[in-house]
C-alpha cells in the first residue's frame, strides 16, 4: 500500500491538510472516486500504524527508530549543499527526510506532507524548502509537499467560511465592522495571538471560534464544502493557494 507521510502540529492540522489534499486529487484525477482512496494510499506517520506525526515528537521518534529499527542517521552537518545554515525547521525536516529514506527500505512511502504554521516567521518556509532541495534528486523518488499557513491554520479555515444563515451573516458583518476588513478574504492580516482586548479580535483562533460557535463540525465545512475555486482565490496570501498547487503538482503525479 502506498503511504503518504504527514508531519503536522496537531490533529486539526492533519484533518485540514489531508481533506484538502483528497479534494484536490478527486478534482484532478478523473477516475478517482472517494471510496477508492483508502484502497490506493494511506495517510501515515513516521511510526507504523499512526495517521500522522507531530513536529514536537520528531526527536523522540528518531531516537525510538535507532533503538527499535537499528536506524543509524547520517552525520548532520547543519548546513545545506550551498554551505548555507538551515533556517527554522530546516534541520528538523532534514532529519525527518533522512529517516524516511531509511523507512523506504521496507515501506512504500512515496510522498511527505510538511505542514506548518508560519506564526509570523517566514523563515520557517525557507527552512522547509532548503530541506526539500537536498532530497529532490535522490532515489527512490520522494515527493515533498510543503503547506505553510500564514499566519496559522485558522487563516485557511476563515478562507473557506461562507455564512450559511442570517445569524452567521450578522456575526461576520459585526466582525468586519470591528476590523475594517473582511476576515475571510484578508485572514492573513489577523496576526494577534492575544486573548485579551482590544487585540483579541485580531486573533484568527478567536475569529474562527466566534464564527463557528466553537463547533468543529461547522469548522470542517469551511474546507470540506467550500469550492476549491474560492479557497484558491482567497488563499493567495495565507499559503492555502500555494499548498493546493503543490498537491496538484506532486501528489497527482503519483496517483494519476
Amino acid at each position: 500500500m502506498i503511504e503518504f507521510i504527514v508531519i503536522v502540529e496537531s490533529g486539526a492540522d492533519f484533518r485540514t491538510a489531508t481533506k484538502l489534499a483528497e479534494r484536490v486529487l478527486l478534482e484532478k484525477v478523473n477516475w478517482l472516486e472517494p471510496e477508492l482512496i483508502q484502497h490506493i494510499f494511506q495517510w501515515r506517520g513516521l511510526e507504523e500504524e499512526t495517521e500522522y506525526s507531530c513536529w514536537r515528537d520528531i526527536l523522540k521518534i528518531i531516537d525510538d527508530a535507532k533503538e527499535k529499527l537499528k536506524y543509524k542517521p547520517s552525520r548532520f552537518l547543519g548546513h545545506d549543499s550551498n554551505s548555507l545554515p538551515f533556517k527554522a525547521d530546516g534541520a528538523a525536516s532534514i532529519k525527518v527526510l533522512n529517516l524516511i529514506r531509511f523507512l523506504q527500505r521496507t515501506r512504500q512511502i512515496k510522498a511527505i506532507l510538511l505542514i506548518r504554521d508560519l506564526d509570523n516567521q517566514p523563515e520557517r518556509r525557507e527552512g522547509l524548502e532548503q530541506a526539500r532541495s537536498q532530497h529532490i534528486e535522490l532515489q527512490p523518488k520522494l515527493e515533498v509537499i510543503i503547506g505553510t499557513a500564514n499566519p496559522k491554520r485558522e487563516a485557511w479555515v476563515l478562507n473557506g467560511f461562507i455564512p450559511s444563515n442570517q445569524q452567521e451573516e450578522q456575526l461576520l458583518e459585526a466582525i468586519r465592522t470591528k476590523l475594517s476588513f473582511d476576515p475571510c478574504i484578508d485572514s492573513h492580516r489577523l496576526r494577534s495571538t492575544s486573548q485579551e482586548e482590544p487585540e483579541r479580535i485580531r486573533n484568527p483562533k478567536v475569529v474562527v471560534e466566534q464564527l463557528t460557535g466553537n463547533k468543529m463540525e461547522r469548522e470542517c465545512l469551511c474546507w470540506e464544502d467550500t469550492s476549491l475555486e474560492i479557497l484558491r482565490e482567497r488563499g493567495v496570501h495565507t499559503g492555502l493557494q500555494n499548498y493546493i498547487c503543490e498537491v496538484e503538482q506532486y501528489l497527482t503525479l503519483i496517483i494519476g
